[in-house]
């Protein structure tokens, strides 16, 4: 009787995942499977974990070559349009752009070509930063330099004598347009331009926000320019103090900018066990005790 005991109350010493893996099979066919094959015939069921899709979905690396050229493109050319609203509007450029005038008044060159030359020598500073430039940044470069004169032509066309309310339009939707191309051709992580990677690369090696590396840059360089003859004018102050703002909350576009503008892009084939759900806990559960039933049968039938 005590040999009988012992050989019942044994396996209650034991741990539980010991108990479930070496719980002999019942001999008695029984309307619930045993615990073991239930538990490998649920493993079997369930499908491969997927890539995790919305990361996977939602990183630049996984999106296509055209998909990628175009958002660049399209950020780029309009980048360039902003810059010609603001010099359109007549109420004060951008202030890269009050030293793009500053300096074409001082060289005698002309405007695409100051751009030019400005932004390769920004790239200079971006060797103390440990910024690496890509296909966006020479794209940045080529399309906004080529691309600056026909739209001032086609604003200039467009918009022939602007009153004071569309001034006050031009400079406002230039001051939005611009932030928001400006998140959009970096959020495809081909490369920032010139001048947005010296941003970004500050932001890295500092640790400050968006906003104010942005709007520091804004502030230094405007000077510059109003030094140089540049024009200045309220449209300036107010680039310069919005624009940060505006390209802070457009990264928040997880569907424009998915990884932010220093962050890592995930690689496509990256996988990740996915959160237990309640109906994974329940099945779980339901596993468990099926596996405990199981055992209190057997040890009642000896």
């Amino acid at each position: 009787m005590s040999t009988t005991a012992r050989s019942v109350r044994r396996p209650s010493r034991r741990p539980l995942r010991r108990r479930i893996a070496h719980a002999p099979r019942p001999v008695a066919p029984s309307a619930a499977p045993p615990a073991q094959g239930a538990a490998d015939a649920a493993r079997r069921a369930e499908p491969p974990e997927p890539v995790e899709p919305a990361r996977a979905a939602a990183s630049p690396a996984t999106w296509g070559p055209v998909r990628r050229g175009a958002q660049l493109l399209l950020g780029l050319l309009g980048f360039a349009w902003s810059m010609a609203m603001l010099l359109h509007a007549g109420q004060g450029g951008m202030p890269w752009d009050v030293l793009h005038q500053g300096l074409v008044r001082s060289t005698g060159l002309g405007f695409g070509t100051v751009v030019a030359l400005t932004a390769v020598l920004v790239l200079l500073a971006w060797v103390p930063l440990r910024q690496r430039p890509g296909i966006g940044t020479v794209a940045n470069v080529v399309v906004i330099s080529l691309a600056i004169g026909p739209s001032l032509a086609a604003t200039a066309w467009l918009v022939p004598d602007p009153g004071p309310v569309a001034r006050v339009a031009l400079a406002v939707g230039g001051i939005v347009l611009n932030g928001v191309a400006t998140a959009a051709y970096i959020g495809v992580r081909l490369g920032p331009g010139p001048r947005d990677g010296l941003m970004t690369g500050l932001v890295q090696r500092t640790g400050w926000s968006v906003r104010l590396v942005r709007t520091a840059i804004e502030v230094v360089v405007v000077l510059l320019g109003v030094l140089l003859g540049g024009t200045f004018g309220w449209a300036t102050v107010a680039y310069a103090l919005g624009v940060g703002p505006v390209v802070q909350a457009t990264v928040r576009w997880r569907w424009l900018v998915p990884t932010g503008l220093t962050g890592t892009v995930a690689p496509a084939a990256r996988t990740a066990r996915p959160t237990p759900t309640d109906a994974d806990l329940a099945r779980r559960g339901r596993e468990i005790s099926r596996a405990l039933d199981t055992i209190s049968r057997e040890h009642r039938g000896r």
